[in-house]
């Protein structure tokens, strides 16, 4: 990969090494690893940076070891045919027509038992591992320092049942690296003192962590435009030149780009654009919302996971976040009214005194899902200078530093740090790809 500036376009802009389609939270980690790695780097977005179109914006910014299971699960193809007749429901799919749709569904529920899903919990928590160590040292100091806290997580179960199953999982997790500890009602007082519980019981995890976003990502980009980052906001991608199987220009509604390499990070719209070059990417958005309210009074200090509801809350200093849901809806799929209330609902019966009731805002985006769990992450044949990194699904915050150091290793010719096999673009092929002369 070249690491000086190729010939300037024709509005006189120097063409980078890399483009990155996407200021997302991966996007910008692509950017950040490339420039380490000396490479010119452009970022185009087709909004504004940080802003309400990324599922980056409104979620709870949960990074850590919490959280590696994968979407395909044993007994997961069952929620989701559920959710096909519960629309208010934790994991549902809107009703259409839709043949990607039908393809997506018949790969999760064949990625739903105990083998795939183990081995997919490893990768999984191996990425985050990694994730957390670049965290602690990026914030350690500096502008990046107030927006991550690392005061642990909690787990809180309702149901015996789910408490049950809270705790079986422990011991495996625990194997695995994952500092978890049981507490019965009167050390999760003791851990949380101002927050009046209705719960069997929780886990708690040490290691939980959390960024607050949007705020981390405005002032990550701010950082990177330091080092020479040149981020494009309201830029969309609206075509590609190729020739002798490789992209010579990228075209986007802000000028044409002719990068020597091209990363594809566009979170849901990573599908689209990839189709583009007629790579047809296994990816279904699924819908998550959130609702940010005034801290009320008995507030958790740390994050907590409402379990069987499968709400997470996230304190912001004054402000509460409560985010949840995942709806397999569409690209163009209108954000649900009933959800919300159902989130809410959630709250109230785990944590019946607490009122929330002064909402600051509300907002939905679009997660990017692949069938297994995993993401995509590399080389996307048959172009040789074309790499993706996305299908983060609903753990992109703790996935992406680790996927924005695996891309510039691959970019760079470095020695991945992990295998790539698991979360290669190929792997649910044959795919509908041609090579464009």
């Amino acid at each position: 990969m070249p690491t000086t500036p190729a010939n300037g376009t024709e509005q006189g802009r120097a063409d980078p090494d890399v483009l990155v389609i996407g200021a997302g939270i991966v996007g910008l980690f692509c950017a950040y690893f490339l420039r380490q790695a000396g490479a010119t780097v452009t970022v185009v977005e087709r909004g504004p940076v940080a802003g309400p179109q990324s599922c980056s914006y409104g979620n709870t910014g949960f990074v850590g070891t919490q959280g590696s299971v994968p979407l395909a699960e044993p007994g997961a193809a069952a929620q989701m045919l559920r959710g096909l007749l519960d629309p208010a429901g934790p994991v549902s799919v809107r009703p259409r027509w839709d043949a990607e749709l039908a393809r997506w569904l018949w790969h999760f529920s064949r990625a739903c038992n105990e083998q795939d899903a183990r081995a997919s919990y490893g990768v999984l928590l191996d990425m985050k591992k990694r994730s957390l160590e670049i965290l602690r040292e990026l914030c350690a100091a500096g502008s990046l320092a107030g927006s991550f806290t690392a005061n642990g997580l909690l787990v809180a179960c309702r149901t015996p049942q789910g408490f049950d199953r809270a705790c079986a999982a422990v011991p495996g997790a625990v194997a695995a690296g994952v500092p978890l500890r049981i507490l019965d009602r009167p050390a999760l007082r003791a851990l949380e003192p101002d927050a009046d519980f209705d719960v069997c019981g929780a886990v708690y995890n040490e290691e939980g962590a959390g960024l607050h976003v949007p705020g981390f990502l405005t002032e990550f980009a701010r950082m990177l435009a330091g080092t020479g980052v040149h981020i494009c906001a309201d830029t969309d991608v609206v075509g590609f030149e190729v020739a002798g199987g490789a992209i010579r220009k990228v075209r986007t509604t802000g000028g044409d780009f002719a990068p020597a390499e091209t990363v594809i990070a566009a979170g849901a719209w990573s599908g689209e654009c990839a189709r583009k070059l007629d790579i047809r990417l296994l990816l279904q958005p699924a819908r998550g919302y959130s609702i940010t309210v005034k801290a009320p009074q008995g507030s958790p200090r740390r994050p907590v996971l409402l379990s069987e509801g499968k709400v997470a809350l996230m304190p912001f200093g004054d402000r509460l976040r409560i985010a949840g849901t995942l709806e397999l809806s569409g690209l163009n799929g209108a954000p649900s009214r009933r959800r919300p209330n159902a989130m809410m609902a959630t709250v109230g019966a785990f944590l019946p005194r607490l009122d929330c009731t002064e909402t600051i805002q509300t907002w939905s985006g679009l997660r990017p899902c692949t069938p297994d769990g995993l993401p995509f992450l590399g080389r996307a044949r048959p172009y040789s200078n074309l790499s993706v990194a996305c299908g983060h699904s609903h753990i992109g915050m703790g996935l992406a530093p680790a996927s924005g150091r695996l891309i510039a290793q691959v970019l760079t010719g470095e020695q991945p740090d992990m295998d790539l096999a698991p979360l290669r673009i190929e792997r649910y092929r044959p795919a509908a790809v041609r090579t464009r002369a």
